[in-house]
């Protein structure tokens, strides 16, 4: 099989690590990559939320499968548009992409099938918006409805942060994103991350995982688009993954289909979990970021059978093998992320870290000059290890870490510390 897979961070150099270990994978294009899948892909110039493009690439270069790793893509209807050429593809179309791409669509429709979520309110102005704060009071969760790359949610400990929250999201500071923006109830309990993958109708579990989103250790500081990850999640028992299926994912799909706009791909569930309960903070269409990259060195060249089976409808038939271990990820960014950060830094010392089927660092934000890695975004490198239990897992990557030379970059030293 030719297979194109759409993206260029971490989060697609995890999926195209796994994939390309499948024997069905004979040639693998990634759009458009990074330094890091430069090194066993082709990567390929392509502007991924172009529909009409993908297609035209993909008929010209005869793929067989399309992988669609972003959200921006499938809210632009890629997915549709690849369907109506008759190539195959991984993600949802881009109405059942509403799920990430509108925070209200989403409590809609859970209110609609009675999956347990925060209660919660939509505005369009700021001051009723900010009345309802006030009555409210704090804590209270302000987001922007529309897709903000991971950065729009601001979980406001006071009612003086909650405002100026609204301030920021009406005055533009989330583009397009905060023309809308819903208001929730705080939720207490340990967050832990579902994946399952649907194909319209059956649902398959795949795995779950625990991120640290803020930047600074002991989960301090300002969001980010996540620091560390690791799976699978000791807070999500296979007693309260079971009762979140029959409460929230299977409820969503069943919706989802008797709106006309059944899920295909994968759906990530963020759940708050208090007293063995589950409650939906959010979904997302696409594989997280960097929680992708825990699943994948625990799924391996499975990756790729999972996926063709979502993509044709055959999910009932499918099974998922899992090795009993752990992983875990460790982000190393950029100096000043999540705020301003420099391009450019050269990062040394990679070629002294083992990659192999238990240790690998995904490239997220990297870029080849003159013959050397030099960082190229804010979250640049995810250093991820496998292992017996999460503390030998957690070992071997800040044993990757500290072979790596990057004066210009910092990662938190405390990834895995609550299950730990």
């Amino acid at each position: 099989m030719n297979i194109l897979i759409l993206g260029g961070g971490g989060r697609e150099h995890a999926l195209a690590w796994a994939i390309q270990q499948n024997p069905k994978c004979d040639r693998l294009i990634v759009a458009p990559g990074n330094a890091g899948i430069a090194q066993m892909a082709e990567c390929a110039a392509l502007n991924i939320e172009d529909g009409g493009a993908v297609a035209t690439f993909a008929e010209e270069n005869a793929i067989s499968f399309v992988v669609i790793g972003p959200e921006a893509p499938l809210a632009a209807g890629v997915a549709d548009r690849l369907e109506a050429a008759g190539i195959p593809c991984f993600g949802p179309s881009q109405a059942a992409a509403a799920l990430e791409a509108s925070k209200s669509f989403t409590k809609e429709v859970c209110d609609a099938c009675g999956a347990p979520t925060a209660a919660w309110a939509r505005f369009t102005e700021a001051g009723p918006a900010k009345e309802y704060i006030r009555a409210r009071g704090a804590p209270i969760v302000v987001k922007a409805d529309g897709l903000a790359a991971g950065k729009g949610v601001i979980v406001a400990m006071d009612e003086t942060t909650a405002l100026a929250a609204i301030d920021d999201m009406f005055g533009g500071e989330f583009g397009a994103a905060g023309a809308e923006v819903v208001i929730e109830e705080f939720m207490e309990g340990e967050e832990a991350s579902f994946f399952v993958l649907c194909d319209g109708e059956n649902v398959l579990p795949v795995g779950t995982a625990q991120d640290h989103k803020r930047v600074g250790e002991g989960d301090t500081g300002p969001n980010t688009g996540g620091m560390g990850a690791y799976s699978p999640a000791p807070v999500l028992t296979d007693a309260i993954a079971e009762k979140a299926m029959a409460e929230i994912i299977r409820p969503t799909v069943a919706e989802m289909a008797r709106r006309g706009t059944p899920y295909k791909g994968v759906l990530y569930a963020g759940f708050m979990i208090k007293d063995g309960q589950p409650r939906l903070v959010e979904y997302n269409v696409r594989f997280g970021d960097p929680e992708c990259q825990v699943l994948m060195m625990r799924l391996g060249a499975q990756v790729l059978d999972l996926l063709l089976a979502c993509a044709e409808g055959r999910l009932d038939s499918a099974q998922v093998n899992w090795a009993d271990d752990h992983a875990i990820t460790v982000v190393m960014a950029a100096k000043g992320y999540p705020g301003s950060y420099e391009k450019g830094s050269v990062i040394g010392g990679l070629g002294d870290v083992p990659e192999n089927s238990m240790s690998m660092v995904f490239h997220a934000g990297t870029k080849e000059v003159d013959g050397k890695i030099t960082a190229n975004g804010g979250r640049v490198l995810n250093v991820t290890a496998r292992g017996a239990t999460l503390r030998e897992a957690r070992d071997r990557a800040y044993a990757m870490v500290e072979r790596i030379d990057w004066p210009g970059g910092f990662y938190r030293r405390d990834i895995g510390w609550r299950a730990l």
